[in-house]
């Protein structure tokens, strides 16, 4: 059965602890040389169309490899609004059918317009395609498989994902992956939200009005020092200039001073790329976990390519 992957709002608590139950056997069995060479045969013969009209490097790696590693065969172009038909005058529809006559099992789509994941679904839909639509990032709205590989490394890192203050930080109106993590997070227990940015930046009315509908805490502020005091859990964003944004008000860096504001047992995420809003001083410190989420984000990623393709491991 084909499974799209689209929005965070799609997945359950259920769906999410689900998820990671089958991420954590597959790490379990890629750490062990006879388990690896069978995670190769569970995809064999399925291809993985990976377009990307935005510039990407660990999601569009990521997936990659993690297709290699499920031996599916995967193609794909690092900047299709430049090296595809799109440069002609090609519509997405056309291009996602075109792709579906091909036979590919799973596109995984970047695209700049908010809801162009959702456009090709139902592209697919419309025509029959056996071909499930992974959204790896649409404009300044989603990016569900960063939240969830994001979500994961909260688990890992953490040991729960209830009952935790989370300060989000950065460009809140056009960080799609602080769109995704907050509904994600949304769906447990006692969370508190401390959102952190310029004042121009601020996040979007959709999601405060989710989370007042849901009886969900949060707070507006831009009071770093304190917002960090607080935090179980940082997840920082750098500021988006290819969207036109700008910070000239706030300072959103964390480095040495900031370090020692953080809790002791806090961890602190980013989904990169970083331009200098962590300092390289903070690599080191024990609670900086952004590399680590690059790793989970393959496991991650296999799994949610064995979901596109029919089913979780058994």
């Amino acid at each position: 059965m084909i499974y799209h992957i689209l929005r965070s709002q799609q997945y359950s608590r259920e769906d999410l602890e689900r998820l990671f139950w089958d991420t954590d056997e597959i790490r379990r069995l890629y750490e062990n040389s006879l388990g690896k060479k069978d995670l190769r045969t569970r995809l064999e013969g399925k291809s993985m169309f990976a377009v990307f009209y935005e510039p990407s490097t660990r999601t569009r790696f990521s997936f990659c490899i993690a297709a290699a590693n499920l031996g599916m065969t995967a193609i794909w172009t690092e900047n299709a609004g430049e090296f595809s038909s799109a440069v002609k005058g090609e519509t997405l529809a056309d291009t996602i059918r075109a792709l579906g006559e091909l036979g590919g099992d799973v596109i995984v789509l970047r695209h700049p317009d908010v809801g162009a994941a959702e456009q090709a679904a139902a592209i697919v839909r419309k025509f029959g395609y056996n071909t499930a639509i992974i959204n790896a990032g649409d404009g300044t709205g989603q990016h569900p498989t960063q939240a969830l590989l994001d979500l994961y490394t909260v688990k890992r890192e953490l040991g729960r994902l209830d009952n935790m203050t989370v300060v989000v930080g950065g460009d809140l109106a056009n960080g799609r992956t602080v769109h995704s993590l907050v509904y994600l997070l949304s769906k447990f227990d006692d969370i508190n939200f401390i959102f952190l940015s310029p004042p121009k930046l601020t996040m979007s009315k959709g999601i405060l009005d989710h989370l007042q509908e849901h009886g969900i805490k949060f707070t507006e502020t831009q009071d770093k020092e304190w917002a960090l005091r607080q935090a179980d859990l940082i997840y920082w964003t750098r500021i988006q200039t290819e969207r036109g944004s700008t910070n000239a008000t706030l300072d959103l860096t964390i480095g040495e001073p900031e370090l020692r504001l953080i809790k002791p047992n806090a961890r602190i995420l980013h989904p990169l790329p970083r331009v200098s809003e962590i300092k390289t001083v903070v690599d080191e410190d024990p609670r900086a976990a952004y590399f680590r989420q690059i790793s989970n984000g393959m496991f991650i990623r296999m799994a949610l390519l064995e979901k596109a393709c029919g089913g979780f491991l058994e």
